[in-house]
């Protein structure tokens, strides 16, 4: 096992038991638009819109807790975390975030909430049912992506204008290590074997592959991106998510309405799929048969069939969408 290792607390399996008592909020899709201040909502098997509603001033990063009762959403320009029920859409509470919150992730357990801070750079971390704030991290300029390891002893930010990812203990709250990566980094994402951390840089145009494998984090490869008719400074790394068996990577590539499919294994672009206009972030369906992108300019989502690594379907959202979470089944 390496120091991040793969290890899933045993309290985890109590949340299963809260999967069964309400369904309302199943095959649901949820998406913030960030323009006109909604939540855009798809049901996953017809991919028909079957709801919008109100939120507050800018939405972008969005989560929800992992029993399926609690929806998270960054209203950026209000200062705060919404939450919502997922099933009836009433807010039902705010959280502290610190300024301009744009992501964030939960605990697998569903507490606390991780939120990257990028007017004041800072990593605020708030117990969700208390609603006080535990900790304020000092990281680089402009913080923005956010990961944990799975064992959920490591946190990860990266901050745009340092061009770092900051590895934090889940316990002490100290940074433990600082990895440079290309410019202005978006997004991590560990893959599940612990063995690795993504990381996209929008501008520097890579995503840097962390290897987690030692006592300390180093950039072992450098993902680069090539698509014929469309130039290099259109190829703009941001999202990445990967299967569940580390198999696939895929990362959303920004303003070239693309996304790269990458193979787990030798981290070797395998395949480009056309999107919509601005593709942002994306998620899994439960069971990974279809990832659903947001594509800002476009106002669309995509669905993307994941073992054919084929585009779909797109369905219209509201303005500018920008994250996108699934309901659990």
């Amino acid at each position: 096992m390496t120091r991040f290792g793969k290890m899933v607390p045993a309290a985890l399996a109590l949340t299963g038991l809260a999967f069964t008592a309400s369904n309302a909020w199943a095959n649901k899709v949820f998406v913030s638009n960030e323009r006109d201040n909604t939540v855009t909502v798809l049901d996953s098997e017809s991919w028909e819109v079957v709801d919008t509603f109100a939120v507050g001033n800018r939405p972008r990063g969005i989560t929800m807790s992992p029993d399926g009762t609690r929806l998270y959403v960054c209203a950026s320009d209000d200062d705060t975390v919404q939450i919502f029920d997922p099933a009836t859409y009433a807010l039902i509470g705010t959280l502290p975030s610190g300024p301009d919150p744009e992501l964030f992730v939960l605990s697998a357990l569903g507490n606390p909430l991780y939120i990257s801070n990028e007017d004041d750079n800072l990593v605020t971390v708030v117990d969700v049912n208390t609603r006080e704030v535990l900790a304020e991290v000092p990281v680089g300029v402009e913080p923005e992506g956010m990961a944990l390891s799975p064992d959920g002893t490591i946190l990860i930010n990266t901050s745009e204008t340092t061009n770092m990812a900051h590895f934090i203990d889940t316990s002490s709250y100290e940074i433990v290590h600082n990895v440079l990566v290309d410019a202005r980094p978006r997004y991590a994402e560990f893959n599940h074997a612990a063995t690795k951390l993504y990381v996209s840089a929008e501008v520097g145009g890579t995503v840097s592959v962390i290897d987690l494998t030692q006592a300390e984090p180093s950039v072992a490869k450098k993902i680069t991106f090539e698509v014929p008719g469309v130039t290099a400074e259109w190829l703009q790394p941001v999202g990445v998510r990967v299967t569940d068996d580390d198999s696939k990577v895929f990362v959303a590539l920004g303003p070239a309405n693309r996304v790269a499919v990458i193979d787990g294994k030798t981290d070797e672009v395998s395949d480009y799929l056309m999107v919509g206009q601005r593709v942002w972030q994306m998620a899994f369906t439960p069971g990974e048969k279809y990832l659903v992108t947001t594509n800002g300019n476009s106002n669309d989502v995509s669905i993307i069939d994941v073992a054919d690594n084929k585009v779909i379907k797109s369905v219209q959202v509201g303005q500018q969408p920008w994250g996108v979470v699934v309901a659990p089944n």
